[in-house]
């Protein structure tokens, strides 16, 4: 088996992790990303190792990718020309939506506009009833109106079709022969089509999702066409995973077909990545915290296994898809420092991005952000990425200056204001994943990753009442790490409403037909189906209820009995909200079945005990509003196993840099990860 490489493209720097299996050597780049074209960025990134590093990319077996693209599409509302699909009567149910408003008490936010407007939403007569029979057959003579309808009065050229009746989740034949007759009128359009797509029932969520997915599929085809080529010239035998927002690889010719399962791709890598660095230290609850250039990404791990959510918010659209619950805010490096109409400084969500990119960047960035603090107080050294980066102490400071001037104070107590500030923006995320959700954060361990997180981690642990921070071995890297170490996956939903009591025959039908369906992939990805890993998930609500809780059970082959499901929905009900009524009718809503196909482990690097390890220099650093403190400065390179660091200090390394507080203490694990506990 040959090198293993995973990218992450972020919006400030696109990173590369590669492994060697057979020799268990690591080599990490950090290269700007490149907005207009991130495959550009990658070429660059691989051909830094290959040339800085020594890595025989010609050697690579796999090649591993997070990617925005999709995400960004969305955001600037760049894709695809569509023409939609709906059951007679449902023409306008994009416009319609949920008649809720997004912030309830804000009466000027508005969902953003539909991406296909009315006159490119075209009917269907035919219709498919609540229980899957078909009430009105759509007639081959249909079908030809529709292709004909849509082709001739689409006012303009498209790019593709999206597809979606009502209750298709449940009997999808229309949907299958409506796209036929696409296919064979014109071949070259790209069919996004909902039974496909997320066969489950809500009209509206899944529409939205079917919608959006096929809003994507031309610039993120041609963005992966490019990427596959561009990859293949270097390394002609490696094989191309795709990350998905449920934190696994899928192939790139999947990914092709559902774009929108890359939503969130990067930060799910992230996550992936944090869960295999905490079981190697053996710290199964933590909360992750992803602080880069833009934006500060949270998620709760209990018991090894991230939090999932099966439906969220992407660029303002409802997306209906598994996903790792990953809390994002606008909050990172880049953060813009201004403001607002009440004239109280706030930070973010505005980003100076990696062009121009912070003050201190010297690249014609004028506006202070919090880089731009953190290097005048000292905490980010004046040499970033080895020495290939050289930050501008003065241009931050000057950036700074006006903003300590109109608060009446020095320059350091502005920037460290703006600390506190953006600080407080991450306590709260954090808050949304841990306390809002049932779960007491102060006994979980917080890993911090991404370039800025070791810069802030221990200031937010502190408040939080967090006692214990670990930090990985590549904090800034660990994305593109968990590219490296992430499985193939693939989800499988099927809705199936049934009363929790009686008979469940029907339910346990339903799960043959997905195990059959994971099966079936398996042989596709060349995976033995009795080797892969089948995790199950029950959605279940008392009836009547809104909306469902998702319930894992132990055995993903097999249905547990009637009173098992009752005793785990009315535990994680308990858990959700603080009660649950055991006398209260519950039903089954959806079955929700992921098989995973275990690529073959990455060991952690070779561990050398180095408890000789001596700091380089020192350097005074604000840990406080009361002024700077002398701190030792370490280099993460000379660390091994056993070395022991007491704060106040600064471990640097190419991708990030990690404070150590006054009174706190750093050991260095037989993983290489640094556990920093602080004092109580």
């Amino acid at each position: 088996m040959g090198w293993l490489i995973g990218v992450d493209v972020g919006g400030t720097f696109t990173d590369l992790f590669a492994f060697d299996p057979g020799t268990r050597r690591t080599e990490v780049h950090k290269v700007p990303s490149t907005p207009d074209d991130p495959s550009r960025a990658i070429v660059a990134g691989l051909e830094g190792l290959r040339d800085r590093k020594g890595v025989p990319i010609a050697e690579m077996t796999r090649f591993a990718h997070g990617t925005t693209v999709a995400t960004n599409a969305l955001i600037q509302r760049r894709g695809g020309r569509l023409a939609l699909i709906t059951t007679k009567g449902f023409r306008d149910l994009l416009e319609i939506g949920r008649q809720v408003r997004p912030r309830i008490y804000d009466l000027q936010a508005d969902y953003p506009p539909p991406l296909i407007p009315r006159e490119r939403c075209f009917e269907a007569d035919e219709r498919v009833g609540p229980r899957g029979e078909i009430l009105t057959t759509l007639s081959e003579a249909e079908i030809s109106r529709v292709v004909g309808e849509v082709l001739d009065s689409a006012h303009g050229p498209l790019d593709g079709v999206a597809i979606c009746l009502l209750f298709s989740f449940l009997e999808p034949v229309h949907e299958q022969r409506l796209a036929d007759g696409f296919r064979k009128a014109r071949p070259d359009l790209l069919l996004s089509v909902s039974s496909q797509v997320q066969p489950e029932f809500r009209e509206y969520e899944r529409l939205s999702t079917t919608v959006l997915n096929g809003f994507l599929q031309p610039q993120l085809t041609r963005y992966l066409d490019n990427l596959g080529r561009a990859v293949r010239h270097v390394a002609p035998d490696a094989v191309i995973g795709i990350n998905q927002s449920s934190g696994g690889l899928m192939s790139i010719e999947r990914a092709a077909a559902m774009p929108i399962r890359t939503a969130l791709s990067g930060p799910a890598a992230g996550v992936v990545g944090a869960v295999h660095m905490a079981k190697l230290s053996s710290k199964p609850d933590i909360v992750t915290f992803d602080m880069g250039g833009t934006s500060t990404d949270v998620c709760l791990i209990r018991a090894g296994k991230a939090e999932m959510t099966f439906g969220r918010e992407v660029a303002g659209f409802p997306v209906r898809l598994p996903a790792i619950d990953i809390h994002t805010i606008g909050a990172g490096g880049g953060s813009i420092a201004w403001f607002g109409p009440d004239g109280l400084l706030k930070v973010g969500p505005q980003s100076a991005g990696a062009v121009p990119g912070p003050a201190c960047y010297g690249r014609g960035g004028a506006e202070a952000t919090v880089s731009d603090a953190n290097v005048v107080l000292g905490r980010l050294p004046v040499e970033l990425l080895g020495g290939d980066m050289q930050l501008d102490r003065s241009a931050a400071v000057a950036a700074i200056t006006p903003i300590a001037q109109r608060l009446g104070m020095s320059v350091e107590q502005a920037a460290f204001g703006i600390l506190r500030i953006v600080n407080a923006n991450m306590m709260r995320a954090i808050r949304t994943v841990s306390i809002e959700r049932g779960y007491d954060p102060r006994p979980f361990v917080l890993m911090p990753f991404g370039g800025a997180g070791g810069l802030h981690a221990a200031d937010i642990a502190a408040e939080l009442g967090m006692r214990e921070i670990l930090v990985p071995l590549a904090p800034g890297i660990l994305c593109a790490e968990g590219l490296v170490v992430a499985d193939l996956k693939e989800s499988f939903v099927a809705t199936c409403r049934t009363p929790l009591a009686g008979d469940l025959a029907p339910v346990t039908a339903h799960l043959v037909r997905l195990l059959r369906a994971a099966d079936d992939w398996c042989r596709v990805e060349g995976i033995t189906p009795a080797d892969a890993q089948r995790d199950l998930i029950v959605d279940m609500r008392y009836i009547g209820q809104n909306y469902e809780l998702g319930v894992a059970v132990p055995d993903g082959d097999r249905l547990p009995s009637i009173d098992v499901l009752a005793r785990l929905f009315f535990a994680e009900h308990a858990r959700s909200y603080g009660h649950h009524d055991p006398d209260a009718p519950v039903e089954i809503v959806n079955l929700r079945l992921t098989a995973i196909g275990r690529l073959p482990a990455t060991a952690p690097p070779v561990a050398t005990p180095r408890p000789d390890a001596r700091p380089i220099g020192r350097r005074a650093i604000w840990f406080a509003a009361s002024g700077a403190v002398e701190a030792e400065v370490w280099r993460r390179a000379d660390l091994g196993v056993g070395t022991r660091i007491a704060g106040p200090a600064v471990i640097e390394q190419l991708d990030a840099t990690t404070l150590i507080p006054p009174g706190a203490t750093a050991v260095v694990d037989d993983a290489l990860n640094a556990l920093i506990r602080l004092e109580p």
